[in-house]
């Protein structure tokens, strides 16, 4: 009928003309779709949604401008005491209070890092009995491991110090995440006597204590990390063994050198 009045000429044109039109209708609507996935509701809300949506960004972004145009101008010295993060001296407040009369040690008097436990194993082994839901294997041959690591409370004199801590401690939670070992990390200063690189001994000996269901306590330094994710250590070779550290035969027993042994990574 169309072909008789129109011609066939115009009929396939007006079937191009419509099928270009669904094919640009339906790539607006994908268009729509992507948009409103991307910059508007983002759930498939009602248009309404998006009005309110639009009106509420607006509405804070002109409260937002007003409170910047009528905030009056800082003087010299409130700009010296501002919170900006660029400028603020975090110095000021981490300081060490000087100790008081009752706190000075004697230095006279021997130091311990606390009193003497003479009976361990056998505490220890009452506790285990006593708490079967803690048990010092989680596994056969699997060991209850706790590794300790940990840093100065006060930030790195260059802000690189601070961001290898952190992919530090990253590194160490990673390798105990896949390998199923607690992990406890320390900034605080259990002792005054005992600073700097002594300050893990006290530390390793409250966690000792404290946690009688672990069965090796790893110490690991800050600046050291895993590099092989996949290692597994052999636990069963120190089963019979109270302290494992790493040294060089030549140095400790020949040349009788304590600086052959290290104390960045023990158990």
């Amino acid at each position: 009928m169309l072909e008789r009045c129109l011609g066939p000429r115009r009929v396939r044109q007006m079937q191009r003309g419509c099928r270009h039109s669904t094919v640009t209708f339906l790539c607006l609507f994908l268009t729509l779709v992507v948009l409103r996935g991307t910059i508007g509701a983002g759930k498939f809300g009602t248009p309404e949604q998006d009005f309110n949506e639009i009106r509420h960004h607006l509405s804070a972004a002109r409260a937002r401008r007003v409170l910047e145009e009528t905030k009056p101008e800082s003087s010299s010295e409130s700009n010296s005491n501002s919170n900006n993060y660029a400028t603020f001296d975090l110095s000021k407040i981490l300081v060490d209070e000087p100790p008081s009369d009752d706190e000075k040690p004697n230095p006279n008097a021997p130091y311990t890092l606390g009193p003497k436990i003479s009976n361990w194993d056998e505490q220890r082994a009452s506790w285990l009995s006593n708490n079967p839901d803690y048990p010092n294997f989680i596994g056969p041959n699997k060991p209850r491991v706790l590794l300790v690591t940990g840093s100065s409370p006060k930030p790195c004199e260059n802000p690189v110090g601070d961001h290898y801590l952190v992919k530090s401690i990253k590194n160490k939670i990673d390798y105990c995440r896949v390998h199923g070992i607690e992990i406890f990390y320390n900034m605080a200063l259990l002792d005054a006597e005992m600073a700097g690189f002594w300050a893990k001994l006290p530390l390793i000996r409250k966690l000792l204590l404290s946690h009688p269901e672990v069965e090796f306590l790893w110490w690991m330094d800050s600046d050291a990390m895993f590099t092989d994710m996949a290692f597994e250590v052999p636990w069963e070779r120190y089963k019979d063994s109270n302290f494992v550290m790493h040294g060089w035969n030549e140095m400790v027993y020949d040349e009788k050198n304590w600086i052959g042994l290290t104390l960045g990574v023990f158990c």
